[in-house]
């Protein structure tokens, strides 16, 4: 026995060695080859994935390689060597999921959001047995949701938000019961959603959000008993009826969302006994009444109950929510005081307290125990003094107290406040001076103070930051500093009204960027600058009532989006520069100095008919404009008469021979163009000559005229066909300006072919001219309709009282989007316009709207990718606020010019009309900033009730697309979808305009919470 005993390590080690670890290596070696051969298997899929789907730009680093295995792709997540998520989001996808994506056999997570994948809904995902995870969200799925979805059981997550899915919800959904998340919102569902959805026990997640075609419902009585959910939204779904004491069983529950609803009743105060609720949106309903007192929740950190109606005081009970971060009450009927407890609450970094009725004065410790962030109490009726700590976490970015009696010297202790983004102190009684610091802050991008009772002099340097200081109406003193040349990003300075004195610095022209400068009402004297080139972007200069004297500097005419120019009220003297006449302006005052002479003859019209008064020296040709005739003295000597005729005779013969001479030069010119042989390229099949154009370039046919040259309509043959021709032409050689314009035009126009897009029939170029051949555009621009005061016919020039009725502005506006999508998405390289106005919106026969004018178009290099310009071009009210400063282009800067168009069709206003430094767009969001009702700001001739509420939409629409950051506008091909959206309402009363890129969504659920103008918009789409 000790023998056999003592042999017994042998037999182990000999088993081990000769037969178990061989084992192991060869059982290890088969799962390597087996993992290898998988990894094989899903490579193949992958690049089968993207060949399906036409090689997109975004997945060209699919490719095999040796050095990286594909689990390591950005798209890719992996476990065990096996494919088990792809998430491709945001990768412009087109086309449509492939059934054999099931091939992954361990694919548990599936994320397509935010592509353009069609069709519907994808059933050939029910054979990805493994699948837990699937977001279809932002693409254009349509039809039905299929009533078998639950043979998906595995399924936890399920988003299909912001699709086209359409009729009820099936209730086959409820049968999944192991979601936990479901988002079904912003969709075309036309009939309900099944209540079995809210016996789903496992839902933490839980939104139908913005699908206001549900049938009106209240909201179901078992919807309390999701006792895990965190996460509910319903706003705008049709909910009627009152929001149930039942609520706060819900007792997980940490958001809440019921806004934009037809609720009615009071808001229940069993609400604040959910002690995880962390955000309450209840905003513009019909709920009434005031808030409740019984707030019991001390862990509610988010109040949100901004735009009812509520009424009463602001509860002092509010002072007891320690965890109360954000305290949102704006746009309500709220009385009396701020609740002084409210200051002290620790956590509160988010105020919102405007648009209400609040009196008395702000609780002095706000800012002093937390960290405030954004602190907003404006229109109301405050008084006393800001509170000196407001800034005291020194994290505070966002002041608006605006419009007030709040009054007092501003706290010290904003000027070092460096983190302040947007100061908003205008329309109070504030006095002193403003502290040294703010100015200099070094974050700061627009500061409001006018109207108010401030003093001290303009600082001699600004934040690099600032873009935008009003300080009109205040007692400012001093002279305006040399310096001022470093505040280069200056947008707009408005000092009017105030004590300045001294001249206008030469510095102040050195500002690139600057569009608005009001500095009327001021003690400035001396001369003008004479050299002002450098405001390239002005449009408006108001320098009224001073006392500047010397003459008006010609240079002024050369400014080249000039629309605005104001100089009454002063002592200047001499001629009006002929160049002021080639400027394209709205508004002309230089009525009250002491100018004198000729007025020049493109100002002799009636819209300057007020523009030149009290000026004794001045005399016009025409008795049209209010002035001394010039020339018109009665009594001259026999001897004057005398020379007069001499000189007369010697006029008349001196005529006669120039007419001769400009006949002959005329006879030679037209010979020129056959002697220099003038070459046709045709892009489309002709039925006529280029003799048969030639011979109709004459005044008679002569129908518009621009900075390129003259457009004729020529009929070219006895059928009675018609073509316009533009003409570039010059007395000399065509000057390289107009030469890269036809170059441009013929270079886009020749290769591409678009419904939507004017059709370039051919070309024909000549020595000293080009012309361009195009279809024929019966109903002349879009303008034209819009406009009253264009309104001429484009063939006979007799007014048109016509009134383009809104479903034909709807589909011009389609029209016009087609055309811009297929620019920016469709053609290789991507083509921007860069001049999208009405005026270059044509319309044929049937009002189709085809987009026209290609002379300042540009190429992309590549999608999205920005291309720099070496000057601006455009037409003012259409220019992208980026495209000014930067001179850089991409597709969003045309989004900006066709929001522009939208605003146009659904007010009836020109791109240009506003007050001072508001264009069109500008005016349009301080309509909306101010509450005021949508229809207001509608064109009466077309809104009627049966289209107001698609009327409204369009606008803001408009709005979006001329967002102040690029980053934050919808792209072309999304703008078609809501509009095309839209024009399903034309045929169906019932539907309104909703899609994935509708505005309540966008406010709600954007990376930012402001309107798109709004001046919090300063640094990054997610400044919040």
């Amino acid at each position: 026995m000790p023998r056999l005993t003592s042999s017994l390590p042998r037999i182990r080690f000999f088993f081990l060695f000769y037969f178990y670890i061989p084992c192991l290596v060869f059982l290890c070696s088969l799962s390597h080859v087996a993992e290898s051969q998988i990894q094989d298997q899903e490579l193949q899929v992958l690049l089968q994935l993207r060949q399906s789907w036409q090689d997109p730009s975004s997945l060209t680093h699919w490719v095999p390689s040796n050095s990286s295995s594909h689990c390591t792709w950005p798209e890719i997540i992996c476990q065990d060597g096996s494919i088990t998520e792809l998430n491709l989001a945001n990768l412009n996808i087109n086309y449509s999921i492939p059934p054999f994506i099931c091939d992954l056999k361990n694919l548990t997570k599936l994320d397509v959001f935010n592509n353009n994948i069609p069709g519907e809904f994808p059933t050939v995902l029910y054979d990805c047995s493994k699948l837990v995870y699937l977001d279809l969200s932002q693409n254009y799925f349509q039809g039905p949701i299929p009533s078998d979805i639950d043979r998906m059981a595995d399924l936890q997550v399920l988003i299909l938000s912001a699709t086209s899915f359409s009729f009820d919800i099936p209730a086959s959904i409820a049968r999944l019961q192991r979601l936990r998340i479901l988002h079904l919102n912003q969709s075309e569902y036309n009939g309900t959603y099944p209540e079995e959805i809210f016996g789903l026990s496992n839902l933490e997640e839980l939104s139908l959000a913005y699908n206001d075609k549900f049938v009106p419902s209240q909201l179901p009585r078992n919807f309390t008993a999701l006792k895990k959910l965190r996460f509910f939204s319903m706003p705008q779904t049709n909910l009627f009826g009152g929001i149930p004491e039942t609520v706060s069983d819900m007792e997980a529950l940490e958001y809440l969302n019921l806004g934009a609803n037809p609720l009615t009743g009071k808001i229940p105060g069993s609400i604040f006994a959910l002690r995880n609720l962390s955000q309450l949106y209840v905003y513009k309903t019909n709920v009434s009444g005031s808030i409740p007192q019984a707030v019991r929740a001390t862990k509610l950190s988010g109040i949100h109950l901004s735009y009812n109606k509520l009424t009463g005081n602001i509860p002092v009970d509010f002072g007891k929510l320690e965890n109360l971060s954000c305290l949102n009450l704006e746009g309500n009927q709220l009385s009396g005081g701020i609740p002084e407890r409210i200051g002290h609450l620790p956590s509160l970094s988010d105020v919102r307290l405007s648009n209400n009725n609040l009196s008395g004065t702000i609780p002095p410790d706000f800012g002093k125990f937390s960290p405030l962030r954004r602190f907003e109490v404006a229109f109301n009726n405050l008084t006393g003094a800001l509170p000196e700590q407001l800034c005291h976490g020194s994290m505070l970015f966002g002041l608006a107290v605006m419009y007030n009696n709040l009054s007092g010297e501003l706290p010290e202790s904003l000027g070092n406040c460096n983190t302040l983004s947007l100061t908003m102190l205008n329309n109070n009684r504030f006095t002193g001076n403003v502290p040294a610091g703010l100015w200099m802050s070094q974050n700061l991008t627009a500061l409001y103070l006018s109207v108010n009772e401030l003093s001290g002099e303009l600082p001699e340097e600004l934040s690099p930051d600032l873009t935008r200081i009003k300080m009109s109406n205040n007692k400012f003193s001093g002279k305006i500093p040399t310096t001022v040349s470093s505040w280069r990003n200056l947008v707009v300075f408005d000092a009017s009204n105030n004590l300045l004195s001294g001249t206008v610095p030469t510095e102040l022209t050195e500002l690139p960027y600057l569009t608005t400068l009001l500095l009327s009402q001021n003690e400035l004297s001396g001369i003008l600058p004479i050299d002002i080139v450098s405001w390239k972007s002005l449009t408006t200069l108001n320098l009224s009532h001073n006392k500047i004297s010397g003459p008006i500097p010609s240079k002024i005419g050369f400014l080249p989006v000039l629309t605005r120019l104001d100089l009454s009220d002063n002592q200047l003297s001499g001629l009006i520069p002929p160049e002021i006449g080639q400027l394209n302006l709205n508004r002309l005052n230089l009525s009250s100095n002491r100018l004198s002479g000729p007025i020049p003859a493109k100002l002799e019209n009636g819209a300057y008919d007020d523009s030149f008064l009290n000026n004794s020296g001045l005399c016009a040709s025409n008795s049209f404009v209010r002035l001394n005739v010039c020339n018109s003295q009665s009594h001259r000597s026999s001897k004057t008469d005398r020379t007069l005729i001499v000189i007369l005779t010697i006029a008349a013969a001196m005529v006669i021979v120039l007419l001769v001479l400009l006949m002959i030069r005329a006879s030679r010119k037209n010979r020129d163009w056959y002697d220099s042989t003038p070459k046709l390229t045709s892009f489309q099949r002709l039925n006529f000559t280029e003799s048969n154009i030639l011979s109709g370039l004459k005044e008679l046919n002569v129908i518009g005229s621009g900075g390129s040259g003259k457009v004729y309509r020529i009929d070219v043959n006895p059928s009675g066909d018609v073509v316009a021709v533009k003409r570039i032409s010059n007395n000399r050689k065509l000057d390289e300006k107009l030469e890269k314009q036809f170059v441009a035009e013929v270079e886009i126009l020749g290769n591409i072919k678009h419904l939507h897009i004017i059709k370039l029939l051919c070309c024909i170029s000549c020595e000293n001219s080009k012309l361009l051949v195009y279809e024929f555009m019966e109903n002349s621009s879009l303008d034209h309709w819009l406009h009253k005061k264009k309104r001429l016919s484009p063939i006979s020039g007799v007014a048109n009282n016509m009134i383009l009725e809104w479903p034909k502005r709807l589909q011009i506006a389609i029209g016009a989007a087609k055309g811009l999508c297929y620019m920016h998405n469709d053609c290789s390289p991507p083509i921007i316009h860069r001049d999208v106005k009405s005026s270059n919106i044509l319309l044929d026969s049937e009002f189709n709207a085809k987009i026209a004018d290609f002379g300042l178009a540009r190429m992309l290099a590549k999608p999205g990718e920005a291309v720099s310009m070496t000057s601006v071009v455009g037409s003012f009210g259409y220019l992208a606020p980026e495209y000014a400063r930067t001179t850089r282009v991409n597709e969003k800067i045309d989004v900006y010019s066709f929001g522009v168009v939208l605003l146009e069709l659904t007010t009836g206003k020109e791109a240009n009309d506003g007050d001072e430094d508001m264009c069109l767009a500008d005016w349009a969001w301080r309509h909306m900033q101010d509450g005021k009702p949508i229809s207001d700001a509608l064109d009466e001739e077309v809104k009627d009730e049966s289209n107001v509420d698609e009327i409204s939409n369009v606008f803001k629409l408009g709005i979006f697309c001329t967002a102040t950051l690029p980053c934050t506008r919808p792209t072309m091909k999304e703008v078609l979808q809501v509009l095309l959206k839209c024009s399903d309402s034309l045929y169906n009363v019932e539907k309104k305009c909703r899609h994935k890129f509708d505005v309540v969504p966008l406010l709600e659920n954007s990376k930012y919470e402001e309107m798109p103008h709004s001046d919090f918009h300063v640094l990054e789409c997610n400044t919040y």
